[in-house]
């Protein structure tokens, strides 16, 4: 015998979460339906108020509720220092570490050919715009070392080498491949540190 309907559309949402299978998403609608309505009213509000008014900060790209986001509005931070990230939840790892007093720029997405995506579909028109406004800056490429990363990060290296910018990337005592958000504060600390001037 299957889930009721209701219980079984929960689960289905639930599903479409990342790291999320049946068992767990069985787990967590049942877990929400033991909460008071009162919750899952605000839990429900939550989510919509979150999803009406986040969106991308217009200098950086990075998830906000303002037209610019905390990061970038700091005075004390380094604007000449740009770290590169394929999302948002990128920064939130970063900034969770405490040490790194740079700017950030989100490129929500990197390119890839085999699935059409070019660098027109991704946030690079507002980098190259933040880049020329600046002195002495340098770009900190914090992305994948996937083949969609390595291709990404080939083109911005070709976008600014005959300007005067210094590119770099993260050491690779980050695991190939690896995601950056879910690396250690530790670790990104110690891969930015150790960065490799590229360009």
């Amino acid at each position: 015998m299957g889930y009721p309907t209701k219980l079984a559309n929960v689960i289905e949402y639930l599903k479409k979460l990342p790291g999320i299978g049946e068992k767990s998403a069985e787990r967590c609608a049942l877990s929400l339906l033991n909460l008071d309505l009162e919750q899952v009213q605000d839990l429900a509000d939550s989510l919509v108020m979150a999803k009406e008014s986040l969106h991308p900060c217009k200098i950086c790209g990075h998830l906000t509720d303002n037209d610019i986001c905390d990061i970038c509005s700091d005075s004390t931070r380094d604007k000449n220092l740009i770290c590169v990230l394929e999302n948002s939840k990128s920064v939130f790892s970063f900034e969770k570490g405490g040490n790194y007093h740079g700017t950030y720029h989100v490129l929500n997405g990197l390119i890839s050919p085999t699935e059409g995506i070019t660098y027109d579909d991704i946030n690079l028109a507002s980098l190259i715009e933040r880049v020329e406004k600046l002195e002495n800056p340098e770009l900190i490429l914090a992305l994948k070392s996937t083949i969609e990363g390595k291709t990404t990060t080939l083109f911005i290296k070709k976008i600014f080498e005959d300007k005067n910018v210094v590119i770099s990337r993260l050491s690779y005592g980050i695991p190939t491949g690896a995601d950056i958000e879910y690396i250690d504060g530790l670790t990104l600390e110690s891969a930015l540190d150790d960065r490799k001037k590229i360009s």
